[in-house]
């Protein structure tokens, strides 16, 4: 049941698609799909010919969230499948994956939908796009923890928080205004806008992207005085990359850089 309703690919450019294909459940996720999609996340970690990561959901809806039945079969102490060990790489690997995530988000991305949401670094949605964290209406907070943790960084606590205290729905122009959403698409043309945005990234730098994603994810819990003392790491390991002297060389040479990664 689980393989084919994760669906993986990459194409030559090296934009690999990561789509929720359970259109009969609004791509509701079960435990055991939960893992396969993970599993795939990890795989385009890891993968040097992988430069963007696009994450979305199949037939006009992103993630309708946990899908209940087989939460309900599930043992208590397993639920959520982490057995009471909340380890945040574990949890997630979308925001530590050193590629670029961009969610292309149509239909509702409900509960855990909205989670997955919210881990990706920009959110392109369609006009049709909806969001709810809407834990609190099954006495659960955030499932994922994004809810609770990122998403007040992102729109500012007061926001969040009234958000995951309603349930109630954020719509696509509404999500734009409040910069939870980049930019807003028909549903026709988000993919292709997703795209788009995707190869706008593949002229810079892997090693760069990886580095400031690190160091923005990291700097959202650590002091200034810690964040400008990894900076200052980073910045000394761009110097000695391969990807640096191309840099520069592509300019001084009036090209394109061609960046490797390393």
């Amino acid at each position: 049941m689980t393989a084919h309703h994760i669906v993986y690919q990459v194409d030559a450019d090296g934009v690999a698609t990561l789509k929720i294909d359970r259109a009969e459940k609004r791509n509701a996720m079960t435990w055991a799909m939960l893992q396969a999609f993970n599993a795939r996340i990890a795989e385009a970690s890891v993968d040097a010919t992988v430069r963007v990561l696009i994450v979305t959901g199949a037939d006009n809806a992103f993630c309708a969230g946990t899908d209940l039945a087989d939460l309900s079969a599930t043992p208590e102490a397993e639920r959520g499948g982490r057995s009471g060990r909340p380890q945040a790489p574990d949890w997630w690997p979308l925001a530590r994956c050193p590629k670029p995530v961009i969610a292309a988000v149509d239909g509702s991305a409900v509960g855990m939908g909205a989670e997955i949401a919210s881990l990706a670094d920009v959110r392109l949605v369609s006009s049709r796009a909806r969001f709810a964290w809407n834990f609190a209406h099954r006495g659960l907070v955030p499932d994922m923890g994004a809810g609770s943790w990122l998403l007040p960084r992102l729109i500012g606590p007061g926001s969040a928080l009234r958000l995951l205290y309603s349930g109630d729905f954020l719509g696509a122009d509404e999500a734009l205004r409040i910069g939870f959403a980049q930019e807003v698409h028909e549903a026709g043309d988000l993919y292709a806008a997703a795209v788009s945005e995707a190869r706008r990234y593949l002229k810079s730098s892997p090693v760069s992207i990886r580095l400031m994603k690190e160091l923005v994810m990291k700097g959202l819990e650590r002091s200034v005085t810690e964040h400008l003392s990894a900076h200052q790491e980073a910045l000394a390991a761009c110097f000695r990359s391969e990807d640096h002297k191309e840099g520069v060389a592509a300019f001084l040479e009036r090209r394109p850089a061609q960046f490797t990664g390393r």
